[in-house]
């Protein structure tokens, strides 16, 4: 099994977080988004018992909302003592809503708008990560009407290519996030932000993409940030008090990936950090990191029901789902990988490979391809491992099939913290 809260019971069916997963889809029916909160605390633990640890006292995780972005996550992470970051209004008043102390919030975008600036003033987050000159000047500006001085982190980028996906690759030289050092603008917005009376620069940050499985990226951006810092301190006399290193950290979504010691990773970046800092007369800043995707990923589970089997002879087997891109198109876009089973029936062979289809009126809706499993019949329950991250939050209503609910599972307990969406919901915008 790719995670260690997932199991088979004695009918042979899969279980998660000690649950039945056959019971659970007819309990709720499906498609079903299932989180498992034990599993999210623990990673959540390690991060942080981590970060201090090798780090300092003053090092925090900032839990990325966009991952999966709903209020019960926030109580989690309130109770667990993590920061977030949060890139829009709608993620701001989410975890507002939650519960989540705003202070401890730091708020990302390349295009945060005025009003956007003036709704993240109104609900006290705590720092900006700002993204470029004129939002730089729009910060100052609203903060000089509310006569207050602003915390901002500026977002600066290294120019790294960690070779993951080109979607996901955000620290290069052209990216449309933040300023770059080699061209000089990340100096310049430097400069500009220290001229600011309303505005306290407090660091920077970067993020140089996702799904990283090795530690030298983010080495590589420790020497890059350490480096500038230095150079802004001989140049302005201004050290970063934090240095964000954004997230990226994999995840473990097949067999063959590797498994990843998230404390070690963690010690080998602090290790790293401290001698590049004593070798720049640089202080240890306050570190940041922002674990998104490695804090639910393995925390979520998706199920189906299987409908249509179709065998097209001498070409390929298609079983289609009653779920599909509108609440997972992370195949659409991303071609990522998934293990999707056959959850009632997880001890039979597995000796037909098919392509995990979903519903919709559209040939890239597709889940997975060439999965090996039993060959399914109508009703049998389909289940995609590790869909805590970036399911749920990108989830649509395309071809106008409703948004699946979610139940949260805890202590050998389930409670539906979303309810499933009704044709109804669907219109309640529309006039």
């Amino acid at each position: 099994m790719i995670c260690d809260n997932l199991d088979i019971n004695e009918a042979g069916h899969l279980t998660f977080a000690g649950r039945d997963t056959i019971e659970l889809a007819q309990k709720y029916a499906t498609p079903l988004y299932l989180l498992d909160e034990d599993k999210m605390r623990e990673k959540c633990r390690i991060y942080m018992t981590a970060m201090k640890k090798y780090f300092g006292e003053k090092a925090q995780p900032l839990y990325a909302g966009k991952a999966l972005c709903i209020k019960d996550i926030y109580r989690i992470m309130r109770e667990e003592g993590m920061g977030i970051d949060v890139v829009s209004p709608g993620e701001i008043y989410t975890a507002s809503a939650g519960g989540f102390p705003m202070e401890n919030s730091y708020f990302h975008g390349n295009n945060k708008t005025d009003s956007d600036i003036a709704f993240a003033m109104d609900t006290g987050v705590g720092y900006f990560v700002c993204d470029s000159d004129t939002e730089l000047l729009s910060i100052e500006a609203e903060a000089a009407r509310r006569g207050i001085k602003q915390k901002i982190l500026l977002r600066i980028t290294p120019g790294i290519d960690p070779h993951t996906h080109q979607s996901i690759n955000t620290g290069r030289v052209d990216s449309k996030f933040g300023a770059a050092i080699e061209t000089g603008q990340a100096k310049a917005l430097v400069a500009l932000a220290l001229k600011q009376p309303h505005i306290a620069l407090m660091g920077y940050h970067c993020h140089i993409g996702s799904q990283i499985f090795e530690t030298e990226p983010f080495t590589d951006a420790a020497d890059i940030m350490l480096g500038f810092s230095a150079d802004m301190k001989d140049a302005f006399g201004f050290e970063a008090e934090i240095i964000n290193l954004g997230g990226g950290m994999g995840v473990k979504y097949l067999e063959e990936h590797p498994e990843i010691d998230y404390e070690a990773n963690i010690a080998v970046i602090a290790d790293h950090m401290k001698a590049v800092c004593v070798k720049r007369g640089l202080k240890i800043p306050a570190v940041r990191m922002e674990p998104g995707r490695s804090i639910v990923a393995d925390a979520g589970m998706t199920l189906y029901t299987a409908g249509t089997v179709k065998t097209i002879p001498g070409f390929k087997n298609y079983v289609s789902v009653d779920g599909g891109m509108p609440d997972n198109p992370r195949f659409a876009l991303y071609q990522s990988p998934y293990t999707v089973v056959l959850a009632n029936r997880m001890n039979e062979e597995r000796d037909f490979v098919c392509t995990v289809a979903g519903r919709c009126c559209e040939s890239g809706d597709l889940i997975q391809e060439d999965v090996p499993m039993p060959r399914p019949n109508r009703g049998d329950i389909v289940a995609v491992m590790t869909t805590g991250a970036y399911n749920h939050s990108m989830a649509s209503n395309y071809n106008r099939i409703p948004r699946p609910p979610v139940v949260i599972l805890r202590g050998g307990e389930d409670k539906m913290i979303i309810r499933r969406e009704t044709y109804e919901d669907m219109l309640a915008c529309e006039i």
